[in-house]
């Protein structure tokens, strides 16, 4: 094969050529995987819903994230579950007690691919030199949020903004729910 100088190009095959695309299906696969933000759902790698009974009223809940989950759908789906068990347990209202939301991040490392591009050697990004010059970084956040609830029966105090009235949230968080396909 000849660039359009009439110069010989090196023509990669063989058993070179089969590792390189097998290299490039794995990767695209790998993605595909990680291509969804968490659904609501029960802890399931790490990522979804779990609660621990302290007292037969209290209970520490939790929401994990995977890195295309929000940090405000990580905060939401742990207020929706809070307010779950609070409705299946009989009470009306839960107070959080004390609230934490982590944030992980994660640097993802780009290196530029090169080639012979006709007329000299370069990176994906067009920079002539190639190499690692101009490798990528870039930061990716997971959120974790943890929550100790306190369920109470009546009507939740209006004077404490951090009751909740359990029906109330379920009703308007209900209908941005991801919940996981079947």
């Amino acid at each position: 094969m000849t660039d359009w100088n009439g110069e010989q190009l090196a023509v990669v095959n063989g058993p070179t050529q089969r590792v390189m695309t097998a290299a490039v299906i794995v990767a695209t696969l790998g993605l595909g995987a990680c291509g969804a933000p968490t659904p609501y759902q029960p802890a399931a790698d790490g990522y979804g819903y779990a609660e621990q009974a302290l007292e037969e009223n209290r209970f520490r809940v939790s929401f994990s994230g995977n890195r295309l989950t929000s940090r405000v759908t990580v905060e939401n789906y742990l207020l929706y579950r809070a307010a779950e068990i609070t409705v299946t347990r009989g009470f009306d209202h839960f107070v959080v007690a004390n609230w934490d939301t982590e944030r992980k991040t994660t640097y993802f490392s780009t290196v530029p691919l090169t080639g012979y591009v006709g007329f000299g050697w370069y990176d994906a990004y067009g920079d002539p030199f190639g190499g690692f010059a101009t490798a990528r970084a870039r930061p990716s956040d997971r959120y974790a949020a943890y929550a100790n609830i306190v369920m109470r029966r009546g009507a939740k105090p209006a004077d404490d903004p951090d009751a909740y009235d359990a029906r109330a949230v379920l009703a308007r968080l209900t209908p941005s729910l991801g919940h996981p396909s079947p």
